[in-house]
C-alpha cells in the first residue's frame, strides 16, 4: 500500500481520512479542525467553514490540534478543540474552538489568544460557497450597518470584492430550502476566488483595505463565530431515488473544437540541463518552447545563446518571455534586448512581454507599483522586435490579467498562468480548482474577444508568489501552500490533473497550453528520490507527450455527471478516441453504452484506477 501511495502521490504521507459528522438532513466532513463539504439533503451548501492564520507572507500555518472531543448521536454533534500556532521569534497563537450542529445548521465559535503577541496578515473565518450551480445565482447580503440588498452571485469573474462589509449571505440552496450564513466578530467581506482558480467565493474575516500584516497584542482576546442557518420551507419532501447502478455515465455533447498546442517552460537555469535532454525532448514532441527572460535577475546574452540552441534543435515554435524591469525607459530596455537577441542567434517566433512589477499582485486597497504605461511598453516591444508577434498578458496569474486589464488592440495573443496552491495544498482544494478554469476562460473570452489565447506554465508547485516575497521551501515533500516543490508533480497525481486541465480548458480554444518544463522541479525528468527513476520520466510526461500527439486534432466534448470523471473525444490518426480520467482517490466504474464502441473494445462499462487516464476507441 505504501509503494502504491508513493506512486500516486510523490510521498508516502497520507492525507488523513476526515470525520463524517450528521445531524438530521445535515453532513459535515471535519479536518483538521475544520468544516469541508457541509451538505444538506445531499446537496452541497457550504465548501467550507474555516479557521484560518496566514502569515506575513500570506503562507498558511498548520495549527497542532490537542484535547479533540467530539460527541454526536445523528441528531447532533458536538466538537471542542484546541490549536496552537508556533509564529516566528518564539510567538504564539492558540484558538479554543466547539463546533455545534443540528438539522437547522452549524455554531462555529473561535476564541484565539497569544500570550506575546503574534503578527499575521489574516487570523479568522474563511467560508467558502461552491461555484458550481451558484455562480450567477441571487443571494441576499445584509451589512455590518443593518442594511440588506438582493443581489447575485458573480457570473463571470469579479477583479475585485463583490460584496464588502458582510454581517451575513442568504442564498438558495435547493427549491424550498435556503443557507444563512451569518458572520459575528469582525468585518467580513468576499472575494471572487475564481480569479486564483480556488472553485469558490471566499468570504473572509478582516477588509483587505486595512493595513497587513498586524499584530495580535499579547493577552488580547479575538472572538469570532460563525452560524449556517438552514430554512426548510418545504411542506412536501421529495421522495428517496432508487439506487440503480453505481458506474458513472458518459454521454457525448454538442460542442467541438480544436486541441491546443503543449508547450513546455525554459528557463537560463535549465537550458543547459535540457540541451542536454534533446533526445527526450523530442520523444515528449511539444509544439512551443516557451523561454524565460528576466533581465533583474542577471539573465543576458549568454542565456539567450543557450536558447538558441534549443531552439535550433527542436521544429516547434518558440517564444521569448520577457519580464521587462522598467528601470529605464521601455524602448531602452526592449532595445537592449533586442541587441542581445541578434548577437546571440536567438530567433524567437514570438515575444511574450510584461512588466516585471505586475508579476506582483496588487490588492484592494494597496497603491499600483510605478510602471510605464503597457501602450508604452507593447510599442516599445514592436519597435525593438519588427516582424515577431508580440503577446501581453500576465507571468503570473489571471488575478493579476483581471485587475490589469492589457490593451489588447497591441498584441497579437494573450496569456496568463495558473496555479493550484494559492490558497490550499490539499489534495481535494488542488482537484475543485479544475472546476474553476471553465469560469477562468470564459471571462477572459469575454474581455478579450477571439484575440489567440495561451494559458502557462501552470504547474502544482508555484514558480513566483505574487502576493508575498518568496514562495515556500519545501524540502521535506509535503503538501504546502504557495510551495515551490510539490511531491504530487512527480507522481500518478499530476499525471491525471495535467489531463483534466487539459479536458477543463478545451472550450476555449486555446491557441497554446504549458503544463510543465522538462527539467527540473517543475519539469517531465525524475530526480533522486522520486517514484520515478532518477533521469527517466515522470508520470506527467505522459499526458504532456499524449496532448503533445493530440494537437492540432478535433475534439468533442462528452458530459459527466460526476466532477471525478472527465472525458473527450479526439480524432487520431487511427479514428476517433475517447479519453477518460479519474481524478479520485479510489477506482470508479465508468458507463460508456452511450457510445458506440470499435469492434475490438466491446466492454461498455469498465473500472479505471485512481488518478489514471484511459481510452476506448469508437466506431
Amino acid at each position: 500500500m505504501t509503494t502504491d501511495v508513493f506512486k500516486l502521490y510523490g510521498t508516502s504521507e497520507v492525507e488523513a481520512e476526515p470525520n463524517l459528522l450528521r445531524a438530521g438532513k445535515l453532513e459535515v466532513d471535519l479536518a483538521n479542525g475544520n468544516l469541508r463539504n457541509i451538505r444538506y439533503d445531499g446537496v452541497e451548501v457550504l465548501r467550507a467553514i474555516s479557521y484560518i492564520v496566514r502569515d506575513r507572507d500570506w503562507g498558511t500555518y498548520s495549527p497542532h490540534i490537542s484535547d479533540l472531543t467530539i460527541d454526536e448521536d445523528g441528531s447532533r454533534f458536538d466538537i471542542f478543540y484546541r490549536a496552537e500556532v508556533a509564529g516566528p521569534a518564539g510567538t504564539d497563537l492558540v484558538i479554543d474552538v466547539r463546533i455545534a450542529g443540528t438539522s437547522s445548521g452549524v455554531d462555529f465559535n473561535a476564541v484565539a489568544t497569544s500570550r506575546n503577541g503574534f503578527e499575521t496578515n489574516r487570523c479568522g473565518f474563511c467560508i467558502l460557497h461552491p461555484i458550481v450551480g451558484v455562480a450567477g445565482a441571487s443571494a441576499v447580503v445584509e451589512h455590518v450597518d443593518g442594511t440588506v440588498v438582493s443581489t447575485q452571485f458573480p457570473d463571470l469573474i469579479d477583479p475585485w470584492q463583490p460584496f464588502k462589509e458582510m454581517r451575513a449571505i442568504t442564498h438558495t440552496a435547493m427549491q424550498g430550502v435556503t443557507a444563512e450564513c451569518r458572520m459575528e466578530g469582525d468585518t467580513f467581506e468576499m472575494e471572487d476566488q475564481r480569479n486564483w482558480s480556488d472553485a469558490s467565493y471566499k468570504t473572509y474575516v478582516r477588509p483587505l483595505a486595512l493595513p497587513w500584516p498586524y499584530q495580535i497584542a499579547s493577552g488580547e482576546i479575538v472572538c469570532q463565530k460563525i452560524s449556517l442557518i438552514m430554512n426548510d420551507r418545504r411542506t412536501v419532501l421529495p421522495g428517496v431515488a432508487r439506487r440503480g447502478s453505481n458506474a458513472i455515465k458518459l454521454e457525448p455533447g454538442a460542442r467541438s473544437g480544436t486541441m491546443p498546442r503543449i508547450g513546455l517552460i525554459i528557463t537560463p537555469e535549465e537550458a543547459e540541463a535540457t540541451l542536454r535532454s534533446k533526445a527526450i525532448l523530442a520523444e515528449i514532441g511539444p509544439q512551443d518552447l516557451v523561454f524565460h527572460f528576466d533581465p533583474e535577475v542577471g539573465h543576458d546574452e549568454p542565456a539567450l545563446r543557450n536558447f538558441a540552441k534549443i531552439a535550433n534543435a527542436h521544429p516547434g515554435r518558440s517564444t521569448l518571455e520577457i519580464a521587462l524591469a522598467c528601470q529605464r525607459s521601455p524602448s531602452t530596455e526592449t532595445a537592449e534586448i533586442a541587441r542581445q537577441i541578434d548577437a546571440s542567434g536567438f530567433a524567437p517566433d514570438a515575444i511574450m512581454i510584461s512588466p516585471s512589477v505586475d508579476r506582483q499582485s496588487t490588492p484592494p486597497g494597496s497603491k499600483w507599483p510605478e510602471c510605464p504605461a503597457l501602450e508604452e511598453v507593447y510599442a516599445a516591444a514592436h519597435a525593438a522586435f519588427p516582424g515577431i508577434q508580440i503577446g501581453g498578458g500576465m507571468l503570473s496569474y489571471f488575478t493579476e490579467l483581471n485587475r490589469k486589464r492589457v490593451p489588447a488592440s497591441q498584441l497579437c495573443f494573450i496569456s496568463h498562468c495558473t496555479n493550484p496552491i494559492v490558497h490550499a495544498a490539499d489534495d481535494l482544494s488542488v482537484l475543485q480548482t479544475l472546476e474553476a478554469l471553465p469560469f477562468i476562460t470564459r471571462s477572459v473570452r469575454a474581455i478579450y474577444g477571439d484575440l489567440p489565447y495561451r494559458i502557462g506554465p501552470s504547474t502544482i508547485p508555484m514558480r513566483q508568489n505574487p502576493y508575498g516575497s518568496r514562495t515556500m521551501e519545501n524540502p521535506s515533500g509535503r503538501r504546502i501552500a504557495m510551495a515551490n516543490r510539490d511531491p504530487r508533480h512527480n507522481g500518478q497525481f499530476a499525471e491525471a490533473f495535467a489531463f483534466g486541465y487539459a479536458a477543463r480548458i478545451l472550450d476555449a480554444n486555446l491557441d497554446s497550453l504549458a503544463l510543465s518544463a522538462l527539467t527540473g522541479n517543475f519539469g517531465l525528468i525524475a530526480e533522486q528520490g522520486e517514484p520515478a527513476a532518477e533521469g527517466t520520466l515522470r508520470p506527467l510526461a505522459n499526458t504532456v507527450k499524449l496532448l503533445s500527439g493530440l494537437a492540432g486534432s478535433i475534439w468533442r466534448e462528452c458530459h459527466s455527471p460526476v466532477s471525478k470523471i472527465l472525458a473527450f473525444v479526439a480524432q487520431t490518426t487511427e479514428g476517433p478516441v475517447l479519453f477518460v480520467v479519474n481524478l479520485a482517490r479510489e477506482a470508479s466504474v465508468v458507463d460508456l453504452s452511450s457510445f458506440e464502441l470499435a469492434r475490438d473494445n466491446p466492454e461498455s462499462v469498465f473500472s479505471i484506477s485512481p488518478f489514471a487516464i484511459a481510452s476506448h476507441a469508437l466506431a
